[in-house]
């Protein structure tokens, strides 16, 4: 579905081999698609493992045997979880050797399909200067950690977690860390959150030049003064913007729009007729 609320049906379990009763979602891997189970699967297994593409191509993995065969567990109802060696884990609610009487009490799995370690943030936003806890595999004698290309002072507490200051000139994308067994990329961007430290003039007509101070502006989408009206401006530094107010302009306070989100100013500008 579309932020906009467009629906859009991608794949319809049928009954007929492929699964049906989804309960457990699905998870988008580093890979880009969608990995899910489905509870039953009837006359087939029982249930599956599945992945399928945003444009609804879908690919049986594992057909669940309950408790003999190949894959002993049987009946997922959780969705899958890729830890930061790349590989996917879950638990199915029967199957396996355990039992009580007649029935199965699952068990724990590791789906493996080749995906390479990753690091995760702990929080995926933040402000320069700001200490970020990054999780992954391998990082003792990590030698660099990057915010979108720009490089950061870290420490390194474990071989799974380490921690790094958010620097000036950081802006929205991935994390970047450099283990002796490779680069690690970030599943997903993490988001510099800008900040408006301050602004002058404090006031003025339509038409004046007001020049921002702040931080993280580099990737500056918007300026507003008091309102959604956007404003002419110029980027001159990641600390610097200098906007024009615009026709229609209210007095209030000064935004400034980036991917990592938007900064609102404490203090007000005031137009002025």
């Amino acid at each position: 579905m579309t932020p906009s609320g467009i629906f859009t049906d991608l794949f319809n379990f049928a009954n007929n081999g492929l699964g049906m009763n989804p309960r457990a979602g699905v998870v988008q891997a580093t890979d880009g698609k969608f990995y899910g189970g489905t509870t039953v699967n009837p006359g087939a297994s029982s249930g599956t493992l599945f992945q399928m593409t945003s444009t609804g191509t879908y690919t049986d993995l594992v057909l669940f045997t309950n408790n003999i065969g190949l894959f002993p567990g049987g009946n997922p109802q959780v969705s899958l979880f890729q830890h930061t060696n790349g590989a996917f884990y879950g638990d199915t609610a029967a199957g396996g050797t355990g039992n009580i009487g007649c029935v199965t009490c699952g068990v724990l799995y590791k789906l493996d399909m080749g995906l390479g370690p990753f690091v995760s943030i702990v929080n995926w936003f933040g402000k320069v200067g700001q200490t970020i806890e990054i999780l992954g595999q391998g990082l003792t004698g990590t030698s660099k950690v990057s915010f979108n290309g720009t490089s950061a002072t870290f420490k390194v507490v474990s071989d799974t977690y380490l921690t790094a200051t958010l620097p000036a000139g950081a802006t929205t994308g991935f994390v970047g860390v450099t283990t002796p067994g490779g680069t690690r990329k970030s599943n997903r961007k993490f988001l510099v959150l800008p900040a408006v430290l301050g602004f002058d003039p404090p006031s003025g007509p339509v038409g004046t030049s007001v020049t921002i101070t702040g931080a993280s502006f580099t990737q500056t989408q918007g300026v507003g003064f008091g309102d959604t009206i956007p404003a002419q401006f110029t980027v001159n530094s990641d600390t610097q913007i200098t906007a024009i107010v615009p026709q229609g302009a209210k007095t209030g306070p000064i935004g400034v729009k980036t991917p990592g989100g938007t900064a609102i100013s404490k203090d007000t500008f005031t137009v002025t007729p």
